[in-house]
């Protein structure tokens, strides 16, 4: 199954919902966790700023990118429409390591979460074989699992994460909601905890702001929030899956409907999370229904770390909450988590196989199989493996940069729906609901960049795994278009008019023209080289001499498509070729045009001058170099009959 076949397929937004979903609704495994350890007893508060922030910042943003990519290439794609040349490349492989951080991260924690629900599960040790027990061959084992589901299509993986997301989201619910009424019909529950932040006692390590009362838990809950971070994963990845929502029944590929679909798929997930993140802030992070220490990791690590929704399903809590809630509801719970869990990573990988293909490849900075399906799903797979050896299959310890790569390409997002809107030239009577929402971007934006900075800040560790991302895509990215650069790279001729193609049509097949001189514009005039080329090299006044110009484009580019104009001076021809990427390329491609007809091409140099370095570095990053000696090796590559092979003169 190809890349460009399953890009061909759609399905309902509500199912694509389920396949965002598995990623997304799935951080209710460890969300609970994560927002005590990073709020304490303020974690009902600092998830409502997070849900505020989701439905007023993520939400708008994410839905202006659906409606500015329908083709799926997400904040990236905007980020590189905006910009040109290698400053672009730059910043999209800058995006892509941060990008491979979130997805990456969000297969091997998701899956490690997995693992840690599994392994605290009381049949665990009877009934699973002795080679399987443990955090770490257990998270393996469950990333293997998916990388051989992926194997087998996607269609499979979008049906099986709608049954998933549709179990978890069902017995979640009855959790989240049995614990919620149980603490609202006993006020001394709720007493005990307005006490208990009146009174300071936050449940902090470090708490940001000293003192009591209102204003200051206020306070450290927005100041604390970008800890919670976690529960904002999935934005991305929904824009990044909009070419696989279906339209309409009548016209799947309907432009309109299919952004459509996907904003009303991202509303109905948001506000799904979100009632679900403030529904388990309170049932979790009170320090009622759950004690406080049990939720830590110091000095012992508490029975409801990294599980805090399964400690209440199992009936753990020192409150009769439900009768239902036991061992058995329980297991069915654990089961439903460690599967929405271990698939989390569905979601991950279908971001990065729509997100690699795209990008890399087309910079010449991937090899080309990184263009398939099957082989990217075993290299992902792999990197997964590698990447949970070197985090012990940890959970808290990869939740730094997993938060770090997804408020880095959220903050991306929002930077290019700000610079989106600030280029866009207002129309009649529309000019201030413009500025209305460049106001409204510009401050989502600001605070973006705040929550960015501050997890950064609270965990350094997030930007340092991530740079390590950025450099290993980095050093491939750069190795590959080194090692790729020799390839032909021609992608097609473009012509300016249908008079340059008609008159570069009679070059070609009248096989009159013999003798192909690269002039580099603006060295000198046509007729001083003309002069000095036939003394230098004997040519006759009666053989023609076609001149090719070279004007670059956007030498970053990979593939070389040169646009053509042609003219006749006497018995001179000049062609120019515009948008550039390659001279070396663009030669190769004239002449092997050329050489269709008639006698075998004399092309005639003039020396590159420059050491081997430089030019090497020039050819590889600007399309120059030593351009007679590159000619020579791509000819020598594309034709293969010596009788048809032209002559390559340098003097």
């Amino acid at each position: 199954m190809s890349h460009s076949h399953h890009d061909q397929r759609h399905y309902p937004w509500l199912l694509i919902m389920c396949l965002c979903g598995v990623d997304y609704f799935s951080t209710l495994g460890y969300q609970p966790s994560i927002a005590f350890e990073g709020a304490g007893t303020l974690a009902p508060l600092a998830t409502l700023v997070l849900v505020l922030v989701t439905l007023f910042g993520a939400l708008p943003i994410y839905s202006h990118v659906a409606g500015e990519t329908p083709d799926g290439v997400g904040s990236i794609g905007m980020i590189e429409r905006m910009f040109s040349g290698w400053g672009a490349k730059l910043v999209v492989l800058v995006l892509i390591g941060f990008a491979a951080t979130d997805f990456v991260i969000t297969k091997t924690l998701s899956a490690a979460d997995a693992a840690a629900h599994l392994i605290s599960n009381p049949l665990y040790e009877t009934h699973v074989p002795v080679w399987l027990q443990g955090q770490m061959p257990t998270t393996m084992f469950l990333l293997v699992l998916l990388g051989a589901m992926f194997l087998k299509g996607y269609g499979e993986v979008v049906g099986v994460a709608s049954v998933l997301v549709v179990a978890f989201l069902g017995l979640s619910f009855i959790v989240v909601a049995t614990s919620v009424f149980y603490l609202l019909t006993h006020p001394t529950l709720l007493q005990h905890w307005l006490a208990e932040i009146t009174a300071g006692r936050y449940h902090l390590e470090h708490a940001p702001l000293s003192g009591t009362g209102p204003w200051v838990a206020l306070g450290i809950s927005l100041l604390v929030f970008p800890k919670l971070a976690l529960g904002l994963s999935g934005f991305e990845t929904g824009v990044l899956h909009i070419h696989m929502v279906r339209g309409t029944e009548a016209e799947p590929h309907d432009e309109t409907a299919r952004i459509a679909n996907t904003r009303r798929m991202m509303l109905v997930a948001a506000l799904i999370m979100s009632a679900f993140l403030l529904g388990s802030s309170l049932a979790t992070g009170t320090n009622t229904l759950i004690p406080a220490e049990e939720l830590t990791l110091e000095p012992v690590k508490g029975k409801a770390m990294d599980r805090a929704l399964a400690y209440l399903a199992h009936g753990e809590s020192p409150h009769p909450i439900c009768p239902l809630f036991g061992s058995v509801f329980g297991t069915i719970y654990d089961i439903s988590t460690i599967l929405i869990l271990w698939f989390a990573g569905a979601s991950a990988m279908g971001g990065l196989l729509n997100m690699v293909p795209r990008y890399l490849p087309r910079y010449g900075m991937a090899p080309e199989w990184a263009g398939a399906y099957r082989p990217l799903v075993i290299a992902f797979t792999i990197i997964n493996l590698v990447v949970t050896i070197a985090f012990r299959a940890d959970v808290s310890a990869q939740g730094g940069a997993y938060a770090t790569g997804v408020l880095v390409l959220m903050t991306s997002a929002c930077i290019a729906s700000f610079l989106h809107e600030m280029r866009k030239r207002p129309e009649p009577h529309h000019g201030l609901a413009l500025q209305a929402q460049r106001v409204g971007f510009g401050l989502i934006t600001l605070v973006f960049i705040y929550t960015t900075l501050a997890n950064i800040y609270e965990r350094p560790d997030g930007i340092i795994i991530a740079s390590i991302f950025i450099g290993t895509v980095m050093a491939i990215s750069f190795t590959s278009r080194f090692f790729r650069s020799d390839e032909l790279r021609l992608k097609e001729l473009r012509f300016a008019n249908d008079a340059d193609r008609m008159l570069w049509t009679d070059i070609v097949l009248e096989g009159a023209f013999r003798v192909l001189v690269p002039h580099r514009p603006g060295s000198r005039s046509l007729a001083d080289k003309e002069a000095e080329i036939r003394r230098k090299h004997r040519i006759p006044e009666t053989v023609p001499l076609v001149f090719l110009e070279v004007h670059y484009g956007d030498v970053s580019e990979f593939q070389n498509a040169p646009i053509l104009s042609a003219r006749q001076e006497g018995t001179r021809f000049i062609i120019v070729a515009r948008d550039v990427v390659s001279v070396s390329h663009t030669i190769t491609q004239v002449a092997m045009e050329m050489t269709k007809h008639g006698a075998p091409l004399d092309i005639v140099f003039g020396w590159s001058k420059g050491g081997s370095l430089k030019l090497a570095l020039d050819y590889v990053l600007f399309g120059q170099g030593d351009i007679p000696n590159r000619v020579v090796d791509l000819l020598d590559k594309a034709i293969t009959d010596p009788a048809r092979l032209p002559t390559v003169i340098v003097g």
